[in-house]
Order: structure tokens, then sequence, then C-alpha cells
């Protein structure tokens, strides 16, 4: 019997009751109120009466309510229609996977995301247990937490792989709740998904690209560090060598100016490449930063193997590299250090390696140098000049020397040449030799040449106001100054502050810093020109000079090398190097300025071949503008 029957008798039985109540009730207080037979028939008859008024009153009424109360039914069962197909429409669209299984674990529903994701069709799945998409990545433990952690809580969220129609294993993130009933007994299990592969993708990307350089594809420094500790416990526990050689490709910097970075960024990475070809799959190779590289061969026991690995890697490096149209050239420095030999750590014998590559560098680079422990105490001491340098700027430490230059035809000094000199309150006067490639290399050689510029005006002019007949100050100028564009602006700016007459100003450059990018310097040497100054070129001889681009340069003056003058007048080589150069110079109609003499045969024999200004210690040494002589 339903409910609904069930309520409408229990409804039938109270009306039969309460109108037999109702009848009863009305007799007993008809007979209490009078015993006339007519008048009890009347009372009954009115008693009726009002029995059917009330009872039509009360049906009513609940009449009233129960359609009421249906209509309540109605709009709700409305509202949950509404909510359900809002539910399944969000079940269907939804990005994640969704699967719904029974008690027994069998599936019953996937949404079209499920599909999606897995590959699978739904008529596939349904009936199927969860199990089909194992990767077999998990072991049983990994699945018997999994159904502990639902029995104990209800819910288990957490990575897992699965794999899809395709065989392809991937990654889940998945959310698994059970599902009770109105009566708290186990119904289904609903299991939501989203696919992360992607995510670990690009984990991988990241981190790949923390542990390697993008443009080569090698390793960079920090993974290189990494590798190399690892490498060097290994060693240590093997008793075994290894080799760390630092590399850096010498004038790079000269490829990026000339032909822009997009050229210098192909050509590293042809040089990633060869160095691939080099040094084999055996050893490590990196990329630590600008054109520098490193590379570090386990189990090398000797110093040759290490030097015949740096020279097959220096003599590959000597092959042209052709792309694009550009046959380019380009050498390469290296820096050796060994272990246990010379540290054994791989941050110190990076170091030592990086103080061999200065070696290398220093001794003329194309080659390679192995560490000694002399070269950390130069590598300290750079570091140390260098920090000490930049206060020295900041203090006003430096001072100005100035060294005449003499007619030689007159033996009259006609001129003076300013050096910079540092005066450092502990150690004294520092020589310039073990200053100023430091000042070179850490980029404060500009920031030096400036002030010397400044402070050599400013004598000048003072000269001037006290009648001294000096034709000009000879100020050099370094290819770090030399190439900022803003050269000319910057000189023109100290004349007019210090007032100084351009013609009395002469400024040398070295013949390496005008051949470096010669248009550029061809055009900064014009500006210069055009402000009435003289223009030299210093150390002539010494560089790769081009006999066409040099006639195109506004100079006025050659000055030949000490190197030249100093085997004069018996070596042979020096002298047919002097004739040239004095030949050349006055056929283009410009002065020859010899530097570095120290003996009167010297002199003697420059004055012969027509030479027109001398400089040296025979005419006196640099002194400061006070102790400078002017007999």
């Amino acid at each position: 019997m339903s409910v609904s029957v069930r309520d409408a008798l229990r409804m039938a039985a109270l009306y039969v009751v309460l109108s037999f109540l109702w009848l009863v009730l009305a007799e007993v207080v008809l007979h209490s109120m009078t015993d006339d037979p007519l008048a009890l028939t009347v009372g009954r008859q009115i008693n009726v009466v009002v029995w059917v008024l009330v009872s039509a009153l009360l049906i009513f009424v609940s009449r009233a309510r129960l359609l009421n109360f249906i209509g309540i039914g109605a709009r709700l069962r409305s509202e949950d229609r509404e909510r359900l197909r809002m539910a399944a429409a969000v079940f269907d669209s939804t990005l994640e996977g969704v699967l719904v299984t029974d008690r027994q674990g069998l599936i019953v529903h996937v949404n079209r995301a499920f599909m999606r994701i897995t590959g699978y069709q739904q008529d596939e799945v349904l009936g199927q247990r969860p199990s089909k998409f194992k990767s077999g990545r998990h072991g049983v433990p990994f699945y018997q937490q999994i159904y502990a952690t639902l029995a104990e809580k209800g819910e288990w969220s957490g990575e897992i792989w699965n794999r899809r129609k395709s065989g392809e294993i991937y990654p889940q993130w998945q959310t698994i709740c059970a599902i009770r009933d109105d009566s708290g007994e186990l119904s289904h299990y609903v299991a939501v998904f989203s696919d992360i592969s992607a995510i670990r993708h690009t984990e991988q990307e990241l981190a790949y690209l923390a542990h390697h350089d993008p443009l080569t594809g090698l390793p960079n420094r920090l993974l290189f560090n990494d590798r190399a500790e690892q490498a060097l416990a290994a060693a240590q526990a093997h008793k075994r060598g290894c080799a760390l050689l630092l590399l850096d490709l010498d004038h790079f910097q000269s490829i990026n100016d000339g032909l822009g970075h997009t050229i210098g960024d192909q050509l590293l990475k042809l040089v990633g490449d060869r160095l691939r070809e080099t040094v084999g799959n055996n050893v490590t190779l990196a990329r630590l930063g600008g054109d520098e590289f490193g590379v570090l061969a386990e189990n090398c026991q000797q110093v040759g193997q290490a030097g015949k690995l740096a020279q097959g890697i220096i003599e590959r490096m000597r092959e042209p590299f052709e792309f694009e149209g550009h046959r380019l050239f380009i050498s390469v420095s290296v820096g050796i250090s060994l272990f246990p030999n010379d540290a054994l750590s791989a941050e110190q014998l990076l170091r030592n390696a990086d103080s061999a590559l200065f070696k290398a560098k220093g001794n003329g680079r194309a080659c390679y140098a192995l560490y000694t422990e002399e070269l950390t105490a130069h590598a300290q001491h750079r570091v140390e000049t260098a920090s000490e340098l930049r206060r020295a700027l900041a203090k006003d430490e430096l001072r100005v020397f100035f060294q005449p230059v003499h007619d030689l035809f007159t033996a009259k000094m006609v001129g003076v040449e300013a050096l910079v000199r540092w005066q450092h309150p502990e150690r004294g006067l520092v020589p310039p030799g073990e200053f100023i490639p430091i000042a070179e290399r850490t980029g404060l050689i500009a920031e030096i040449d400036a002030w010397v510029l400044r402070e050599s005006c400013r004598q000048m002019v003072q000269w001037q106001e006290q009648g001294r007949a000096l034709e000009f100050v000879a100020v050099n100028i370094s290819s770090r100054l030399f190439g900022q564009r803003e050269l000319y602006r910057q000189v023109a700016d100290v004349l007019h502050e210090t007032g100084l007459d351009p013609a009395l100003l002469e400024l040398e450059v070295t013949e390496s810093a005008v051949m470096e990018d010669p248009e550029v310097a061809l055009e900064q040497l014009h500006r210069l020109r055009e402000l009435g100054l003289n223009l030299a070129i210093d150390d002539f001889g010494t560089g790769y000079s081009s006999l066409l681009r040099l006639k195109r340069l506004p100079v006025q003056k050659l000055k030949i090398d000490q190197g030249f003058v100093a085997g004069l007048p018996l070596d042979d080589d020096d002298i047919a190097i002097v004739r040239v150069i004095i030949a050349l110079a006055r056929s283009m109609g410009m002065q020859v300025h010899a530097e570095g003499i120290e003996q009167a045969e010297q002199a003697r024999f420059l004055l012969e071949q027509q030479c027109q200004l001398g400089q040296g210690y025979w005419f006196g040494r640099p002194v400061p503008a006070g102790e400078l002589r002017w007999g």
C-alpha cells in the first residue's frame, strides 16, 4: 500500500471518528436542554446542518492547503530540474575529466573532457574498471594508500600517472571522493582529474634553461660547477687527476662592434659546435658567459695530456668560420689548472684556470698557459690594485708627469708628453706598467685618460700664462676612451673649460686602436681635427697598419715605437724599419717623432735620417710640472 493511500485512509477514519463524537455530544447536549420530542427533532436537524457546514469548511481549508502544498512542490521540482540541467552542463563542459563509478568500482559515467584527455569514447569505458588506465609506474602500495585514505577521510588528492588510449603515459592531478546516499551508505565514487603534462614539460624546460646556455645549448656556469664538484669527488675517490681548461676568444668584442651582435651570436654558436667536435663526448664543455668557455677533462693524469688538448683546441679554432657570406678568423687563449696538483675544489680550480688564462693573454694570446702558484699572488694583487685604483681616483692620488720632447735639429724642448703616475700613500710612486694594464682591463683607463686630459690642459694654460714657449702638450688616448662616440664633445668641453688654444693640444692614438674599426676611427679623427687640435699615431709599426687607410687619416705625426729605436744604430732590421717609417711619413707630409732615445748615438742616427722630434731618457725623464727644466 502506497504512502498516499495510507494517508487517505487515516484522514477518512479521522473524519468518521469526529462525526461520531459530534453526534454523540450533540445528542447529550439536546437531552440536557429539553425532553420535548419535537424540540429534539428540530435540534437534531439543526445539528446536522451545522455539521455539514463545519465539514464543508474543514474540507475547504484542507483542500486549499493541499493545493498550495502541491504548487510549492511543483515549483521545487522545477527548480530541482533547473539545477540538475545546470549541473549536467557543468559536468559535460568542464575542462577537467570526470569519472563516476558505482560502489563496486565499475564506471557508470564520464564527461567529454575525460574522452578528450584519455582518448577513450564513453561506450569503451562504461562497465570497465579504472584499472584499465594504469600506467604501470605505481606499485600496489600506492593504490593501497589511496583506498585507505578514501576509507578514512572519504577523499584523496594527488599526482598519478595514467595511460591514454594511444599508450602514452602522462601525469594527472586527481581528486577522488566517496559519495554516500541519505542513509549514509556508500553509493558512488567520483574522480576529477586534470592533465598536467604541459606543466611538467614547462618545468623541464625551465630546469633546462636554468642549467644551460640558451644560445649554444651548452651547460652554463651553474651546471658546470656542479659537474666539476661531482667529477672532483669521483676523481678523489678513485685517485685520479682532472684538468680544467678556461677558454676565451681573442678580440671577440671587435666582431660585435664591427659586424653587430647578431653575427657575434651566430659565431658563438659555431664556436660551441666546433668545440663539441674537438673535445669529444667524454669531456664536459660549457659556456660560462660572454665569449668564455670551460672544459673539464676527467681522468687527465698528466700536464702533457691537458696541454695536448689545449693545443688541439687552439689549432682547430684557427680555421675560418664561414656563414652568411662572412669568412671570420678568430683565435683562442687557454688557461689550464690541474686537480689535485693546483686545487682541491672546483671553485679554486676555476680561479686558478682564470689566472692562467690571464697569463696566456699576456703572452700574446692564441696560446695556452699552465697555472703556477705565482699566478694566484699576481691575481690577488690585480684585484687589490683595481680596488685601490678606484679609491685613488676618488682621493686624487694620481699625478701627471711630463716628459720633454726635443727638436732634434735645434736640440730645444718644443713640447711635452703627459704621462700618468700613481702616488700611493703607502707604496709610494707606483710604476705605470703595474697599474695601467689593470686599468685597461677594468675599464678605468677611460676615466683616467679623461682626468689626465683635463689636468694637462690646465697645466699648459698655466705655462702659457708664464710665457713658456711650448708648441704642444701631447696626451695619450686609450682605445677604450677613443671608442666612445662622444669623445670629440668631451675634448671640446675640456678645451672650453680650461681655455686652452686647441692648436696647443696633441692627442696620441695607438695604431691598434685606429685599426680595430677603421671607419669609425676615421669619423672620430675627423671630428677631433675639426676642433683645431693635432693628431698623432702612437707606437707606429707595432700594429696592423693598412697604408690605404693610413693615407685617409687626418693625422699630422707618426711616432716611432721605442722597440725600433732600442737597436739603433747597430741593428740592421731596426735601421731598415726606422728608415722606412721616416720616408713614409715625409712622403705623406707628416712629422716623425721617435720615442725611447737613451743614447747620443741613437739621437745622432735619427737626426741623420731627418727625424724631426725625439724624446727619451737622453733628453729627460718624466717629472712633475714643477721639476721640468726649461734651460
